[in-house]
């Protein structure tokens, strides 16, 4: 049997055809939903009526067409470039975390994010027969969202599930929950205004951990997606659903011998400094070899850091951790929350220097075992530490990376090194000779995402990610189903 083109499109438009009214029962949990629900943008009072009302609008949104569930992912990217300005505001005054210029850029970036044009169907075709590989939605997706970038990974991951034909619930974190309610609502207006679909994407009126464990265990959630720290990543781990957890990270930095100096310290201030150093995939900590030690730190000075000494960093450490007992700055410590994302201002100002106005990163030298190497500290102050050479500097970037397979760095030329550094690392994320930011698409061929599977697996989320494989096998006259 010879297939061409036009009849393998006959018989996928057959198999479409004969599978309309299945898709109507088989959309992950949405079949249970009630006949009719109150319109209120998105976000209601219960989470049991956030549920049903976007399980009531995912019947809907899976039988869109590709170029409708487009319309409404450009409204997404469209209102989060327009609004930019305003929302990112919005949402620095309530977290007051982070920075105002690289809140607003964060929105202005999410046009970047993959929608439906990452999704495709695949086919196989022999003697025997076609078979079609479809990917399903899988009906309501449960969406946590960490308080460091409230708005854009909403925005990001509605991008993804509702090109992929699902819905969602966000549970906002209590300190960003008020703008994301805010940006949530728009786009549901927006939305339904144009495509006619209410309540794509809802939340509850109020946010609480309660709430999102009600969510995690709610019967009309099919898969979850969380994004933040171990806490809430575990607590979705329990639900006994899938999870893709966007979880911790803690990335080093190596900073061999062969390195572009100038353009390592450029690239290390750009990414540890954007947004105060609350992206999970910025510099958190830099090991230098021994010999190129002095130069690169005389080169983060050139390029505008500001570096202190060990008694400044030691009364910055003071400031940022709780120790357990004795040896402060040796790694038994817990990190405060009252200097993440603060400006290097006030940083200084709990070492107890003053700093150029303008200063966009704070370093200082310290040994591998300090707390600000071990902990994901997320303010605008970088550890650099000396190492005797590569294999060294690998081994001790290996070791301050915990196993979260998040994100590393690589300073070099020489490409045995940075192979020898990727394979040791097996991190999700891993750039060479460019800032943290170069791995979401930022001057490079990468994609973006605010919501970076790293403990389950998926890596970088796109629609894709939000699916479940469909077999559809036409063979010998007879259809069925796998």
């Amino acid at each position: 049997m010879t297939l061409n083109q036009e009849m393998v499109a006959e018989i996928t438009r057959e198999v479409v055809a004969r599978l309309q009214a299945q898709l109507q029962s088989n959309s992950g949990n949405a079949a249970s939903a009630p006949a009719r629900t109150e319109i209120r943008d998105g976000v209601f009072p219960t989470m049991d009526e956030a549920v049903k009302a976007a399980a009531a609008a995912q019947l809907k949104v899976g039988q869109l067409s590709l170029e409708d569930r487009g319309k409404a992912v450009a409204i997404i990217k469209r209102m989060c470039e327009q609004n930019a300005d305003d929302w990112g505001r919005q949402e620095m005054a309530e977290t007051r975390i982070g920075r105002v210029d690289h809140k607003i850029e964060k929105l202005k970036i999410v046009k970047q994010v993959l929608g439906v044009e990452a999704m495709r169907s695949d086919i196989r075709a022999d003697t025997t027969g076609v078979c079609l590989i479809e990917r399903a939605p899988w009906g309501v997706i449960g969406m946590a969202l960490p308080a460091t970038h409230s708005v854009p990974t909403m925005a990001s991951n509605a991008i993804n599930v509702i090109s992929a034909g699902n819905t969602a619930v966000f549970c906002p974190h209590p300190a960003g929950a008020q703008c994301a309610t805010m940006a949530l609502r728009a786009f549901n207006r927006a939305i339904d205004r144009e495509i006619g679909v209410a309540n794509v994407i809802t939340t509850t009126s109020e946010a609480s951990i309660k709430l999102a464990e009600e969510m995690f265990h709610h019967p009309g959630i099919a898969l979850l997606c969380v994004t933040g720290g171990p806490f809430v990543v575990k607590a979705a781990l329990k639900s006994g659903k899938r999870v893709i957890a966007a979880g911790p990270g803690n990335p080093p930095v190596l900073v061999d011998a062969t390195a572009d100096l100038n353009h390592a310290a450029k690239s290390i201030i750009a990414g540890a400094s954007f947004d105060n150093n609350l992206l999970c995939i910025g510099e958190k900590e830099v090991f230098v070899v021994e010999s190129v030690f002095e130069a690169f730190r005389a080169a983060m000075k050139r390029a505008g850091a500001f570096e202190l000494d060990a008694a400044a960093v030691e009364r910055l450490s003071e400031a940022a951790f709780k120790f357990d007992g004795p040896g402060k700055g040796c790694g038994r410590a817990h990190l405060k929350r009252d200097l993440v994302g603060r400006d290097v201002s006030e940083l200084a100002a709990a070492a107890g220097v003053t700093v150029p106005a303008g200063t966009d990163l704070l370093f200082g030298e310290t040994k591998a075992d300090h707390a600000f190497v071990v902990e994901e500290q997320m303010m605008p102050f970088i550890p650099i530490v000396r190492v005797p050479n590569a294999d060294a500097g690998i081994a001790a970037a290996v070791e301050a990376e915990h196993g979260y397979r998040h994100t590393a760095i690589i300073h070099s030329q020489d490409m045995e090194t940075v192979t020898r550094m990727a394979r040791a690392m097996n991190t999700t994320l891993f750039v060479q000779n460019g800032p943290c930011t170069a791995a979401l698409g930022s001057e490079s061929p990468g994609y973006l995402s605010f919501s970076i599977a790293t403990p389950t697996g998926e890596g970088i989320t796109t629609p894709m990610t939000f699916t479940r494989e469909r077999q559809i096998v036409l063979g010998r006259g007879a259809l069925r189903i796998i």
